[in-house]
């Protein structure tokens, strides 16, 4: 029952990581990219302190804080999310949430392969995962007649790409430290990064910045804070590779949400049956992606 639970709880997070492509959209109608990562970063670090304390009064084998490792791991994080988080939310300037979500998702599918650079060796498996992901992007950016990446696409890949960076960057430092106050340090981090930029090409008024406070809060508190905190707690007692299936669900959460809110807003989608094909394949690669081999089976 335990299991079950926190399986539910990572399906929770990943319904939030999934609905925050929405408030992410529909943050952009009133303040600039950099304004609303900048605000979000900043409210899910501040929202994030009570809860490092909390964990480790709560985390009765917790063991002394490496200073030192804890703020160097918390801003290089930093740094890589600014990067990341920024070409993201300016992609969503020309693409929709649904889309967004599937072709972030594909830091899944190039994780392992920025890991062969790392010394690791790349299997059938995930070489055909690769492929496969490649197939469902031709079919995301195919306009009928060529293949024509948009400005949005590209940055979505390169977004992609960052993430990925950031996730190997965690693996890294996360064993050696603890994950929430590396994590609050980063939201930090970035939030003080996108400051400079939001004052240089954004013009943020205190009118927009509260007519986005919904998403913002959305996208600060719950995306931020409260989701990767149910990651840390309900990944504990769950299979690693049963955690990674249940969280890439977020793309399809971003998909599902779009339609329901599109439908709630009298405003459809604007993905064509050729897109969500991509989609669908895209998440297969996601899936295949994340199947454990045979090593693992007998490991598990």
């Amino acid at each position: 029952m335990k299991k079950l639970g926190n399986s539910m709880l990572l399906m929770l997070t990943a319904l939030i990581w999934g609905i925050a492509f929405i408030a992410q959209s529909e943050g952009m109608n009133y303040v600039g990219p950099f304004t609303f990562n900048g605000i979000r970063s900043l409210l899910g670090g501040v929202v994030l302190i009570p809860f490092v304390f909390l964990l480790r009064k709560i985390n009765k084998d917790r063991k002394p804080i490496d200073l030192k490792t804890l703020i160097a791991g918390g801003i290089s994080c930093g740094v890589i999310l600014f990067v990341a988080s920024s070409l993201q939310q300016y992609a969503l300037i020309d693409t929709s949430p649904g889309k967004a979500g599937f072709m972030t998702a594909l830091y899944i599918v190039i994780v392992p392969l920025l890991g062969c650079f790392l010394g690791k060796k790349v299997g059938i498996k995930l070489a055909f995962a690769a492929v496969t992901a490649l197939v469902g992007l031709y079919f995301l950016c195919f306009d009928g007649e060529t293949l024509v990446f948009e400005r949005g696409d590209i940055l979505l890949i390169l977004s992609a790409g960052m993430f990925s960076v950031h996730i190997l960057t965690i693996d890294y430092f996360s064993p050696k430290t603890d994950g929430v106050a590396m994590s609050c340090i980063q939201f930090l981090v970035c939030g003080l990064l996108s400051v400079a930029p939001m004052i240089i090409f954004e013009e943020p008024t205190v009118a927009g910045i509260l007519e986005a406070k919904l998403p913002i809060l959305y996208a600060g508190a719950l995306s931020c804070a409260v989701a990767y905190t149910l990651q840390i707690v309900a990944q504990k007692n769950v299979n690693p590779t049963l955690a990674s299936l249940i969280l890439s669900l977020e793309s399809v959460f971003a998909l599902l949400g779009e339609f329901v809110y599109g439908f709630i807003l009298g405003r459809p989608s604007s993905l064509s049956s050729q897109e969500l094909f991509g989609c669908a394949v895209v998440f297969c690669a996601i899936i295949l992606a994340q199947l454990p081999d045979k090593k693992q089976r007998k490991n598990a």
